[in-house]
Parts: structure tokens; sequence; C-alpha cells
């Protein structure tokens, strides 16, 4: 749905994006992560048509971004990172407004707006001037007016920026639930925003592609452990050390009845420990493979992992 292939941005001698490539499936939420100045909001501009490329290829819902533009700008949804909104106006008629220069026809106009306002949850504040309702909902118009054209494809610049935490989760949910129907490539530079809404991510750092794939996938390929997280009736330092004592192990750490169980990558010791578990009988209770934390995951690829 989305097809970037060796993009390149230059700004006179600056490059802001360079030889980037990627692709996002049809119906996923795809976050384009990476600190400040990384290249994400110029990355979603061009893909939006908005920003003329220097190089490489580009395509959007089956449209060349260079070619196409304007088809394009009829196929998808974009919320920049600084709202186009209209204070003086009512809820209601700027969506009516947007609908209208985005050439939704008469006939279905009224009908638009009236989805896209409940989609969005601005029922209560419709008939409010913009500038008199608060910042979350101001994000909610914005990413009405995404919605207004009944796009394929959403792009989200920063969309929870400048919102308390109870307004970033309603936001979060309010994405989530266009999911599947809509693909959707959202920016941020706060990790829990990939976790919590994305299927995976696209990682940029001074325009260059540092990762891309699923969370699975990207975990798995940076983990230099393999391991489990195991919980247990008995606990104690023993425990630590029996478990210590098998080949292969490298690590053992332990959180209250908790126990971390690591190994070199390619091993597998899952049956050595169950079981060592079954034999001195110090009753299972879970066992689950050792996820690699999100901000180790990103901190080791902006300083330095290998590109994917």
């Amino acid at each position: 749905m989305i097809e970037v292939e060796n993009l390149l941005k230059k700004y006179g001698e600056l490059v802001a994006v360079k030889d980037l490539s990627f692709n996002v499936e049809k119906g996923k939420i795809w976050g384009l992560l990476g600190p400040n100045a990384a290249g994400k909001t110029t990355t979603m501009r061009i893909l939006t048509g908005y920003l003329p490329a220097t190089d490489g290829r580009a395509s959007v819902a089956g449209f060349d971004v260079f070619k196409e533009a304007n088809e394009l700008k009829k196929t998808i949804g974009y919320l920049p990172e600084t709202l186009p909104l209209y204070p003086e106006m009512t809820v209601h008629s700027f969506l009516d407004f947007v609908a209208e220069i985005k050439q939704t026809p008469a006939s279905r106009r009224r009908d638009a707006v009236e989805e896209v306002i409940d989609t969005s949850g601005l029922r209560e504040v419709s008939g409010r001037l913009i500038k008199n309702i608060s910042r979350g909902f101001k994000q909610r118009v914005g990413i009405a007016q995404a919605l207004i054209n009944d796009p394929q494809v959403l792009i989200l610049d920063e969309p929870t920026i400048g919102l308390d935490p109870a307004q970033i989760i309603e936001i979060r949910k309010l994405i989530k639930s266009l999911k599947g129907e809509r693909t959707i490539l959202l920016s941020t530079h706060i990790l829990a925003e990939m976790t919590q809404t994305c299927d995976g991510a696209v990682i940029i750092n001074e325009g260059n592609l540092m990762a891309s794939g699923s969370l699975e996938d990207l975990t798995a390929s940076f983990k230099e452990k393999e391991g489990v997280v195991i919980k247990l009736r008995q606990h104690g330092k023993e425990i630590a050390s029996l478990l210590g004592k098998i080949p292969g192990v490298a690590r053992i750490s332990q959180k209250n009845d908790e126990f971390t169980v690591e190994w070199g990558k390619g091993k597998d010791l899952r049956d050595e420990i169950t079981k060592l578990i079954m034999d001195k009988e110090l009753g299972l209770m879970e066992m689950r493979p050792l996820a690699m934390n999100i901000e180790e995951l990103y901190l080791k690829i902006i300083s330095g992992g290998v590109a994917r």
C-alpha cells in the first residue's frame, strides 16, 4: 500500500532524507520513528504529494507520488504536525468546508461530515467554535478532516503531540479503531506510541534508514541473547543457582518470584529448564519468551545498529 524506494531529499547542501526504502502492508499501522530532525516530517510531506523529492521513487495506494499527486490526494488523509484549523468556525462548519474543498459530492457531503463526527467522537462539540474546544478535541478535528474523503491511507504526523495523558490514550484508541479498513503511517519520537499503537516501524536517524519491519521481527533481529522469564511457586538464591548450572545458560537474574534465564543466540534451553523444574518440583506457573525492551531496541538501533 505504501512503497518507498531510494528516496532522497536535499535542501541545498543539507540532506534531509537519504536513500530511504521501506514498505507498509495494506491494513497495517506503521510507525515512522526517530529523534527530532530525523527526517520524519519531510518523508511524510513527500508521501502526501506536498513536497517534491530530489530523487527516488514512492507510491501510495497505487499512485505514483511524483507523477500522480492530484489523484493521490483524493485517496489519502493527511494530518500535519501543525493542525490546519480555522478557530472562528464551528467544528461542523469546518468539516463541511473541508468536505467541499476535497470535492466530496454535494449529495454525499452531509453524510460524510456526520460520519467523521461520530467516528472521531466529536458529537458533543460539533456546534462549538474550534477556538473554544480543548487541545484533545482539536486533535480529533484534525483526524476527522483527514477522514472526510474516506481515504484508503492515513498519514499522521505526531498525532498525540501536546496532549495530556488521558487525551493521548483517547487518540491512540481512535487510531487503532481505524486499523484494517485503512493503512496508517504515523510519525512519532515517543517509544510508547510505537508499542501501543503500531504493528511495525520504520526507524530513521539523520535521514538514514536504521531499521524497518514488524515489532516482532525487529526485536528478534537485534536481540543478542535468547531466553525466557519463568515464574515459580518456589523462589530463592538456591533456585537461581540450580538454573545457572544448566549447560549453556549465560545469565540468571531474579525479581520476586520471577527468574530471567538467558542463553546465547541460536540455542534453545527451554526443554532443559522445564525438566529441571519438574524434577525439583519447583512449581512452574508461567514461562514466556524474553522480549527485548523497546527502549533498549531503539537506543541500540539509533546508536549504530545495522540497517535492515
